[in-house]
């Protein structure tokens, strides 16, 4: 336990934590700068051109991935709720292999920029392109806000920020320095920091992996035990005698709290092949086979990283303890920090912490450049512009909606201070599967599919989700809640996927049995086929 942590406020040195953070960003600003010179055209700003192999790609997908919810987040769920906390890892980590077996290399062969040119390649455009992009706005702000709300919790622990003011103002820098870099770097230069945190990521995560094994000499038991013993002695009421290596520490008080495990699992496993960020990767290489590639990289990468986040967590309640940690600016949040000063000192703290600022920083730039190429290509070049707009207004429009969204993340993150960053992901994930997947499959995979049919399914699986969202123990009638003061959870599930997935599914069909007098045209979908499964004509993917 650490003990010259009295109020877990006074950790490392403020001034040698803002120095490394600042000469990441400056080497990270610099790799922005120099990939700029070749962002020339709308396809070099939204995929980076489709140039980057499958091995680079994978990095940055990883990099894309392993957000401040999978570092510090999940590390903290761990600390805290033990076995319960690591089902987080698992959701993760087998949620990719939906993505390879059913999406990846699909999407790849058939769109061009974003999701809304799968999900419109044989339905009507302009509505469906609609639907898509705002489903990946809201997703993309959902995520962002997660990311946001690790950031003010993680800088004001390192610069021993007390008070909500204080940490609004991270919230605000990081946003600002978002938008830079997507302004400034478009989607090369945003790979390129995905693939430089990626590895810095692993690597940091796999130096705290041994230095913990290393202090129970290789014993993994034992660092079990020693985890137990040191919750189970915790002197706050709510956690003391707490078994955190059995289930039910936090989803098995009650059977309500069982259906949400069962719920979150669900969003964890299906939502990753519907993270509009996510696949968006896939058309920044130049080929399927690239991109089947990208994705086997990311997976050996991730499962490696969640591996070692099941030591990160068991080590961090042993050696920091659950008291300390809730007590830390950020809470949960902020388990690995701690563990990092425990195990190495001030030195090691600024290290691993410029590592999760890094993280924080390459994933607000991929959603932000995400959520605006879905704008400005789906919304104002489709919609508006009826495929009427040229590349560079389109490049124009996007890095104004950039802006934009980074003011509405800065607003969202400072409301979403105190969250654990897990759960607030998971509850994009479950939008994500909500709104995309269900769509997603059908416009690949059912012949008779039509655009009522996605209307249904994205509007519907949308709406649904936001409603029990905001009506949930997520946003208020708990001490935990968004609004702790507030009290309208009529929805007892803190994660609606056991809900809204489902009903997406349902209104998929049930639109597409009420639309089937507007067929849609059968060349096109014998044409998507015949793409999605060979990749023949994908150099003519759809721009309009």
């Amino acid at each position: 336990m650490i003990t010259t942590l009295a109020a877990a406020t006074d950790v490392g040195n403020p001034l040698l934590n803002i120095a490394i953070f600042v000469a990441f960003v400056v080497i990270t600003m610099t790799i922005v700068i120099r990939a700029s010179r070749t962002t020339k055209k709308a396809s070099d700003f939204y995929t980076g051109g489709g140039q980057f192999s499958g091995p680079q790609n994978g990095f940055a997908i990883a990099g894309d991935y392993l957000s401040a919810a999978s570092f510090l987040g999940i590390a903290g769920a761990i600390a805290v709720y033990g076995y319960d906390g690591f089902l987080y890892s698992v959701g993760f980590l087998v949620a990719w292999l939906v993505a390879l077996l059913l999406v990846a290399e699909l999407l790849r062969n058939t769109g061009r920029f974003t999701m809304a040119d799968v999900l419109s390649f044989r339905l009507k455009q302009r509505p469906v392109r609609m639907a898509a992009a705002l489903s990946t706005l809201v997703v993309s702000l959902f995520y962002l806000l997660a990311q946001m709300a690790g950031a003010g919790g993680l800088v004001a622990l390192l610069l021993n920020i007390d008070g909500k003011a204080g940490q609004a103002i991270v919230v605000a820098v990081v946003g600002v320095l978002m938008i830079v870099y997507v302004l400034v770097g478009g989607m090369k230069g945003t790979t390129y920091v995905q693939m430089v945190k990626a590895v810095l990521l692993v690597a940091g995560a796999g130096v705290m992996f041994f230095l913990v094994l290393f202090a129970v000499r290789g014993n993994f038991s034992q660092l079990l035990a020693d985890a137990q013993a040191t919750v189970a002695g915790s002197t706050n009421e709510a956690i003391a005698g707490r078994d955190i290596l059995a289930p039910g520490a936090k989803y098995g008080i009650s059977s309500m709290s069982k259906l949400d495990f069962i719920s979150l699992g669900i969003a964890l496993v299906l939502g990753t092949a519907g993270l509009p960020h996510v696949l968006m990767r896939f058309y920044t290489v130049p080929t399927a086979k690239e991109a089947r590639r990208s994705v086997t990289w990311a997976i050996g990468l991730i499962g490696a990283f969640y591996l070692f986040t099941l030591v990160l967590g068991y080590g961090a309640a042993k050696m920091v303890g659950p008291d300390v940690i809730l007590a830390a600016p950020g809470k949960e949040n902020a388990a690995a920090p701690l563990l990092a000063f425990e195990l190495g000192g001030t030195i090691f703290l600024a290290i691993i912490s410029a590592v999760a600022f890094a993280t924080i920083l390459a994933v607000v730039a991929g959603l932000a450049i995400t959520a605006s190429a879905s704008f400005a290509h789906d919304i104002y070049a489709s919609v508006i512009k009826r495929g009427n707009a040229s590349e560079e207004s389109q490049v124009r429009v996007s890095r104004i909606t950039v802006v934009v969204i980074g003011l509405v993340s800065i607003v969202l993150g400072i409301l979403a201070m105190g969250q654990n960053i897990a759960f607030l992901v998971a509850l994009a994930f479950a939008v994500a599967a909500s709104a995309n997947l269900p769509t997603l499959l059908y416009s690949l995979f059912w012949k008779k599919f039509n655009t009522t049919g996605a209307l249904f399914s994205i509007y519907g699986g949308l709406i649904s989700c936001l409603l029990l969202i905001v009506f949930s123990p997520a946003v208020s009638g708990k001490p935990s809640s968004m609004f702790p003061t507030a009290d309208f959870d009529f929805f007892p599930l803190a994660n609606p996927g056991i809900v809204s997935i489902p009903l997406a599914f349902v209104l998929g069909i049930v639109g597409t049995y009420l639309g089937r007098g507007k067929a849609e045209d059968p060349a096109k979908q014998a044409e998507m086929e015949v793409r999605s499964l060979t990749g023949v004509g994908v150099e003519k993917a759809v721009s309009h």
